[in-house]
């Protein structure tokens, strides 16, 4: 069966832009029960990495904008000092990642943060989440952080993100040509 939305479609969705402007109240999560799992921060990570992660945790949802841009400048950016990538390990294997960017003066925005499929429903979201938002407050002098979702973004995404502390600040519609096959219908394994 063909997919749904082949490479070379244009597909409209509904971006989301949250924010806080204040750390929450609430503290950094227990681990997660069951198998062990460690967060570790990747320094000056490869670009084959960030894109496996990438890749993993967003080709169900449509993902493949980062596909389009120079090499050169993902690596650069990356590499910033100001770009921190964090893997989820466990069972020793990423169970999802998120990346925070605080290039800009007094803010800081949750550029990626997901889990892998395979990790979907093992409660390893909220402490993953958590653990992203308090670690982007330890930043000093942050004053904003910010992150965006869209429509074809996991469906409990936005709910995700307002339950943990961000309220939306914009939303609107945007249309774009997908770089690979996209099929919600039917996710990878």
């Amino acid at each position: 069966m063909p997919p749904r939305h082949p490479a070379g479609s244009s597909i409209t969705y509904r971006v989301t832009h949250l924010a806080m402007t204040e750390r929450p109240g609430y503290g950094y999560p227990p681990r997660p029960a069951g198998a062990p799992a460690t967060l570790l921060r990747a320094e000056t990570p490869p670009l084959w990495y960030f894109l496996a992660l990438y890749d993993a945790v967003g080709r169900d949802y449509a993902w493949d904008e980062m596909h389009g841009v120079d090499p050169d400048t993902t690596r650069a950016w990356l590499e910033d000092e100001a770009v921190e990538m964090w893997t989820l390990l466990r069972q020793g294997w990423p169970h999802g990642f998120f990346v925070l960017d605080a290039r800009a003066p007094r803010e800081s925005e949750l550029a990626y943060f997901g889990l892998v499929p395979q990790a979907i429903g093992l409660g390893l979201g909220n402490f993953l989440l958590r653990t992203a938002i308090l670690t982007a407050w330890e930043r000093p002098g942050l004053e904003r952080l910010g992150v965006k979702t869209c429509s074809l973004d996991h469906p409990r995404a936005l709910a995700t993100y307002q339950k943990n502390g961000f309220e939306v600040t914009e939303q609107y519609s945007r249309t774009r040509t997908l770089l690979r096959d996209h099929d919600p219908a039917h996710p990878t394994d």
